[in-house]
C-alpha cells in the first residue's frame, strides 16, 4: 500500500491522483449504512385491507389502510409499512377486521379501534375511535375475533360474547338488534375457540363440536340449510372439530386427525374440494395433506400442514395463493416457499384477510402476498404481489 511522505498531505494526494491536480473536490468516503433490522412478530392478523401483528417484544404494528383509524396510531394516513399503535397498551391477541381491529391485553381486557358505525367497537358509542378504546362489560377475554362490523370475544370461562352489528343474527344472542355493549351468545354452550365471518361467526365447544349462527346464504353455518340463525345451531357432519376459521362467505375447520373441511360458497374453488358448488355440510380438502390450521379469506382459503408447509385454494386473480401466478385453484397448490428467505424455513401460523394473506415462519419472520392496493402487504409498495414478500423494517 502507497503512504504519503514528508507533508503531502492525503487530502492533496487524492486531488492528484483523481483530478491531475486540478482543482475539483475530491469524492468524499460515505459511511456504510447502518444494518437493516426486521420487526420479528409472533402474531399477524389480515384484514380487508389493513394488516395488525405482535411483535415477539410485545409490541403491536399495523399498516395499510387507515380511513377510518384501523391502524389505531392516531392518524387517517395509510401506512405502507408498519406502524405502532398508540396507547403504550401490552396485547397478547388482536385480530384485524374488514375497517377495524381488536386485541386482548394481557389481562384479558378487550380493546378496539376504527370504524364504529354499527358498534363493532364495544364501547357503548358508534363513534370510530383512531386509538384503542376499552370494550365495555369488565370481561376477561383469552381470544377476540373481528369481522366486517360485528366482533365476538371468548372468555376464560368459555362464553362468547359478541357486538355490533346483528341484522343477520350474527351476535347470536337470538336477535337481528344491533349491539354497541358485549352481549352473551344464547344457548349456554362452553366454547373453546371463535371465529368471526363476514356476517356470519362460528365457534368450537370444549367437545370439538362446531357451531355457527348468522347469514346463511351460501351455506357457510354447515347445517344443511342455507336458512339463518339468530343463535348457535350445529354443524352437520358429526366431525370433531379442532380449530375452525369463518371466511367472507365460507366457513373451513380442521378435524382431530388433521383433514381439513370447508362448507359454504365455492363459485372459486375455496372449499377445496375440486369443484365450484356450494355446499351447506363440510366438505373434505381434496389433498391427502395433514393440516395444522386452516384460514378462510374472502373467496380463497389456506392451510399449514404438520410439516410447516403452506398450501392456498381458490380465487387467485390479485395472487392470493401466493404460488407466482394468478390462476384459481380447486385444490391445494403450495405457496412459492423459495420466497421465504434462507434455508427450508417452516411456518408456524398463517392467517387470510380480504384478498391477501399473511404467514409467520419459524424464525419469527412475518411475509405477506396478494392484494396491496392500501399498502396491506406492508412492503413499502401498493404493488400486488403473487409470491410471498417479507414485511419491511
Amino acid at each position: 500500500m502507497l503512504r504519503p511522505s514528508g507533508r503531502v498531505s492525503l487530502l492533496a494526494l487524492a486531488a492528484t491522483i483523481s483530478g491531475c491536480g486540478s482543482d475539483k473536490t475530491p469524492t468524499q468516503l460515505q459511511p456504510p449504512p447502518p444494518p437493516v433490522t426486521f420487526l420479528t412478530f409472533g402474531t399477524v392478523s389480515p384484514g380487508d385491507a389493513h394488516t395488525c401483528g405482535i411483535t415477539t417484544d410485545g409490541t403491536s404494528y399495523c399498516w395499510g389502510d387507515n380511513s377510518d383509524g384501523q391502524l389505531g396510531n392516531a392518524t387517517a394516513s395509510d401506512w405502507l409499512t408498519p406502524a405502532k399503535v398508540s396507547g403504550g397498551l401490552s396485547f397478547i391477541t388482536l385480530d384485524a377486521g374488514s375497517r377495524h381491529t381488536c386485541a386482548v391485553t394481557t389481562v384479558g381486557a378487550p380493546y378496539c379501534w376504527g370504524h364504529n358505525a354499527e358498534g363493532e367497537l364495544g364501547d357503548g358509542t358508534t363513534t370510530d375511535h383512531a386509538t384503542p378504546t376499552a370494550a365495555r362489560g369488565g370481561l376477561e377475554l383469552v381470544a377476540v375475533s373481528a369481522s366486517s362490523t360485528h366482533t365476538c370475544g371468548l372468555t376464560t370461562r368459555g362464553a362468547i360474547y359478541c357486538w355490533g352489528n346483528n341484522s343477520y343474527g350474527q351476535l347470536g344472542d337470538s336477535t337481528t338488534t344491533q349491539r354497541s355493549s358485549p352481549v352473551p351468545v344464547a344457548g349456554g354452550l362452553r366454547f373453546a375457540a371463535v371465529s368471526t365471518g363476514y356476517l356470519h361467526t362460528c365457534g368450537i365447544t370444549v367437545g370439538g363440536t362446531a357451531y355457527c349462527w348468522g347469514y346463511n346464504f351460501d351455506g357457510q353455518l354447515g347445517d344443511g340449510t342455507t336458512t339463518d340463525r339468530s343463535s348457535p345451531v350445529a354443524v352437520l357432519g358429526g366431525l370433531t372439530i379442532v380449530a375452525v376459521r369463518s371466511g367472507y362467505l365460507h366457513t373451513c375447520g380442521i378435524t382431530a386427525d388433521s383433514a381439513a373441511y370447508c362448507w359454504g360458497d365455492n363459485r372459486s374453488g375455496q372449499l377445496g374440494d375440486g369443484t365450484t358448488i356450494n355446499q351447506t355440510s363440510p366438505v373434505a380438502v381434496q389433498s391427502g395433506l395433514k393440516f395444522e390450521l386452516v384460514s378462510a379469506g374472502y373467496a380463497s382459503s389456506c392451510g399449514v400442514t404438520n410439516a410447516g408447509t403452506a398450501y392456498c385454494w381458490g380465487r387467485n386473480s390479485r395472487g392470493e395463493l401466493g404460488n407466482g401466478t394468478t390462476t384459481d385453484r380447486l385444490t391445494p397448490t403450495p405457496v412459492q416457499s423459495s420466497a421465504l428467505g434462507r434455508g427450508a424455513l417452516t411456518v408456524i401460523t398463517l392467517n387470510t384477510g380480504g384478498g391477501h394473506t399473511c404467514l409467520i415462519t419459524s424464525d419469527a419472520a412475518a411475509y405477506c402476498w396478494g392484494l396491496n392496493g392500501n399498502g396491506q402487504l406492508g412492503d413499502g409498495t401498493t404493488t400486488d404481489r403473487s409470491t410471498p414478500v417479507r414485511v419491511a423494517p
